[in-house]
């Protein structure tokens, strides 16, 4: 609860800097759920609306998005307030009253690992899904680099918060095993299928230090401490060129709904 409350501090920083999800991904979700433009689309975790913004974009605008977040679900809700189809409501998605509503399409972009406790999470959401209805949940996952200055930033990180060396990061392999056993469990779900997006981001250094001030197990660093390690993660970017190219990666998982009924 504490990492997932840092995002609605920086509502704005967030939608500024955080990198925009691909357009294929949308494509794909689209293709693999076969859905027709009227059809209800469930979101989990809008926070800014950087997903939203790919379906509506893409002409599918029947949304109910639940954010947590007081300050991200009204910035969300001024950015659509010319579609009147998307709905944007402020509460926690575990005890979130649905009065017994159904979709044919339950996304999340970056946000589903947050839910407590995962067993409910999945269980609700497929409760929430008509049959045939799909889910389709995806990460921006982090990309460790081992080529400067990213080793030099590295040991940065081991100077003043080890916690973050991301040397220590699970593998795109074992996220992409655990994720999916997740999504199977309990046979909610079938026909899993997971897709990797891969891309490079020029960042500047006052940008990459605005997107790593957006990461949730940075803001809970204490701010004294967090302020060293940025000045001098800026310091070695400057240093080499005043730029950094960040490996981008985004993985989703899509599922169809099991032709069965459970109690949660």
């Amino acid at each position: 609860m504490e990492r997932k409350s840092t995002f609605n501090e920086i509502a704005q920083e967030y939608e500024k800097y955080r990198p925009p999800y691909p357009e294929q991904l949308f494509k794909d979700i689209l293709d693999y759920s076969d859905l027709n433009t009227n059809d209800e689309i469930l979101e989990i975790g809008c926070g800014t609306g950087q997903a939203t913004r790919g379906f509506v974009d893409s002409g599918y605008s029947n949304i109910t998005a639940i954010e947590l977040g007081g300050n991200l679900a009204e910035l969300t809700r001024e950015r659509f307030k010319d579609r009147p189809t998307v709905r944007i409501i402020n509460a926690q998605f575990e005890t979130w009253n649905h009065d017994n509503a159904q979709y044919n399409l339950a996304i999340s972009g970056t946000a589903f690992h947050f839910i407590q406790p995962q067993e409910l999470g999945y269980k609700k959401v497929f409760n929430l899904l008509r049959n045939q209805g799909t889910v389709a949940f995806f990460w921006t996952v982090h990309v460790p680099s081992y080529n400067e200055p990213y080793n030099e930033i590295r040991e940065i990180y081991r100077k003043y918060a080890p916690q973050l060396d991301d040397s220590h990061n699970p593998s795109m392999e074992q996220i992409i095993k655990e994720r999916s056993n997740l999504t199977l469990q309990d046979g909610l779900f079938k026909d899993l299928e997971v897709k990797q997006y891969t891309w490079d981001h020029l960042f500047t250094a006052s940008e990459y230090i605005a997107l790593l001030n957006t990461n949730s197990r940075h803001r809970l660093v204490p701010e004294d401490i967090r302020n060293e390690l940025f000045g001098e993660i800026r310091e070695v970017i400057e240093r080499n060129g005043g730029n950094l190219l960040k490996p981008q990666a985004v993985v989703s998982f899509l599922a169809k709904k099991e032709t069965m009924e459970m109690d949660y």
